[in-house]
């Protein structure tokens, strides 16, 4: 029984899947710090989201909520897109903090215009790494992840535009 459930503990986490070794590491490597920087901006974006205060309290502590929660359900996936190329995933906090390059926020207070033009630059910048992880992916020709990171990145440009939009008529 004991060799049984150690052979599991070091079992071989591949799967097969048809990509070549480099580009199941390039990828799941590039899919894996994207999560890493989606945690923090989801996050980020809940910090913000409960700390919210002023006149548009209640516009932007929902605007907030929605867009943690848009971001919260790419997580799965993409975990998931790592594991089915044959590579490996997040494993805790401390992973994601080694991993991510979004930065956190731990001011105890921010103004919500400042709150909403940064998370403007940083859901931005997580568009950006989606689209070089795109490239990546079309270089190598895995069709399974670009498709799922052009929904994403959708999605991230939408967020972008409402941020900016909220922030258009005022000094942020």
């Amino acid at each position: 029984m004991e060799s049984s459930v150690k052979s599991r503990r070091t079992a071989s986490l591949k799967t097969p899947s048809g990509l070549g070794e480099e580009a199941v590491r390039d990828i799941s490597a590039g899919a894996t710090t994207l999560l890493a920087d989606v945690f923090a901006l989801y996050l980020k974006t809940k910090n913000f989201h409960w700390h919210m205060s002023g006149p548009n309290f209640r516009d932007y502590h929902l605007l907030l909520d929605e867009q943690g929660e848009q971001i919260l359900a790419l997580t799965d996936d993409l975990a998931e897109r790592a594991r089915k190329l044959g590579g490996t995933t997040l494993r805790s906090i401390g992973d994601i903090a080694r991993r991510q390059r979004i930065k956190d926020n731990d001011a105890d207070f921010v103004h919500p215009h400042e709150m909403l033009a940064e998370l403007r630059d940083d859901n931005r910048a997580l568009v950006a790494s989606m689209r070089e992880l795109h490239d990546m992916c079309d270089e190598y020709g895995d069709v399974a992840t670009a498709s799922l990171l052009e929904n994403w990145i959708d999605e991230g440009e939408r967020r972008v535009w409402f941020l900016f939009e909220t922030l258009r008529n005022t000094n942020g």
